[in-house]
């Protein structure tokens, strides 16, 4: 007993010592990952608050000399920032809670039961789920364009009122792999109390997949929010423009306005043109706050949701 006791005592160091360097090397790769995503947005905002003479001056990297927020003023008249928000939180926010409900009621009846025609309804989920979306632009364009939903948000709200839309398979698998991981004696309890399939699946399993519906709830408001494909397929108005959009039309002027003055100013140095890239950097970062917003108050449930998600099995 005292030589296990002893040889516990010598050991003791060496498994601390291992025990610090796995954390430490676990940090490291954590906080070189995080590198990545968070250089941009410092990028983003130092860019952002310099003045056109600090970008061009070398001696200036990441702090200007004095901060300039005409350059958010700018943009955010530019943007024409309430309409193109109000445009994009319609088609993210209403797209996202009508994929929550559809794809989780389409994802429990393919978790939960076994009807004729299983597989080849489930092998079309997971076809549409590969299939580009740029590949059906044309026939899309034409349906819409005949019921006439050009320039309006029912492109984007009635598929995914019927668990479509954009990655709308995707969720739905995401909802397959959640209710297949809930215990079956729930159900038969539910149908013991006299429950039917839709009053089991409102009153207990949709209560139980908070977790799968946070998960598609973000996933489905930041793919909408950031997306300019559909929405430069049909939108062609102005007044429904949502911030991408809005935000390549900044950027498409910043450049026509580049292109104008080198021409006047022949060969002079590029350096003295006044290139907008500032302003730029302010558009896009108006355009993506609310997005680190809703992100920095929900990534706490969102990772929570992300684990639970993964559950599979009884």
């Amino acid at each position: 007993m005292l030589g296990e006791w002893k040889e516990t005592v010598r050991m003791f160091p060496m498994r601390k010592a291992r025990s610090f360097g796995s954390h430490l090397f676990h940090y490291a790769i954590l906080l070189s990952l995080s590198f990545v995503f968070v250089y941009p947005m410092l990028y983003i905002v130092s860019q952002s608050l310099m003045q056109v003479n600090d970008i061009a001056d070398a001696t200036v990297q990441w702090i200007p000399k004095e901060l300039n927020f005409e350059h958010f003023r700018f943009a955010f008249d530019r943007l024409h920032f309430w309409r193109s928000f109000m445009n994009s939180t319609v088609t993210s926010l209403g797209a996202a809670l009508l994929q929550i409900i559809s794809c989780a009621i389409v994802g429990y009846g393919f978790a939960r039961y076994r009807f004729p025609g299983y597989n080849v309804l489930l092998g079309l989920v997971l076809f549409t789920f590969l299939v580009p979306p740029q590949t059906i632009v044309v026939p899309l364009y034409m349906f819409f364009s005949d019921l006439g939903w050009i320039n309006t948000y029912l492109p984007f709200l009635v598929p995914s009122a019927f668990g479509h839309g954009l990655r709308g398979a995707l969720f739905v698998l995401i909802f397959i792999q959640f209710f297949r991981g809930l215990p079956y004696q729930l159900e038969e309890s539910a149908r013991i109390d006299g429950a039917g399939a839709f009053r089991t699946f409102r009153s207990i399993m949709l209560p139980l997949a908070g977790p799968a519906m946070l998960v598609v709830f973000l996933f489905s408001v930041v793919w909408h929010w950031n997306d300019v494909f559909e929405p430069n397929l049909y939108f062609m108005v102005s007044e429904h423009y949502n911030l991408p959009q809005s935000l390549m039309i900044l950027n498409a002027q910043a450049e026509q306005q580049l292109s104008e003055a080198q021409k006047m100013m022949g060969g002079a140095m590029l350096t003295s043109v006044p290139t907008g890239y500032n302003r730029n950097m302010a558009g896009a970062l108006l355009t993506i706050l609310p997005l680190v917003i809703l992100y920095g108050y929900a990534q706490r449930y969102f990772v929570e949701s992300l684990e639970r998600t993964g559950i599979a099995g009884e």
